[in-house]
């Protein structure tokens, strides 16, 4: 499928909803901030279920940093 017939997903629909209306520079650049750290945040809570699940430590990750590649 082409991507230019791909429809919007729900977020470019809110999205799109949002600037309809004229919105500030800094304002845009707060909301890009706000959208970058949500989904950041959202990796590292992934990835901090994944490393309790396995049973990863700290003192394991210190481990993996001062090995030497071979």
């Amino acid at each position: 499928m082409d991507i230019a017939q791909k429809p919007l997903s729900n977020i470019q629909m809110e999205l799109m909803k949002l600037y309809s209306s004229d919105i500030d520079d800094s304002d845009l650049l707060h909301i890009k901030n706000y959208l970058a750290q949500y989904f950041m945040q959202k990796a590292i809570d992934e990835a901090d279920a994944i490393w309790k699940k396995k049973g990863y430590s700290d003192e394991l990750m210190d481990e993996w940093l001062n090995e030497e590649n071979q």
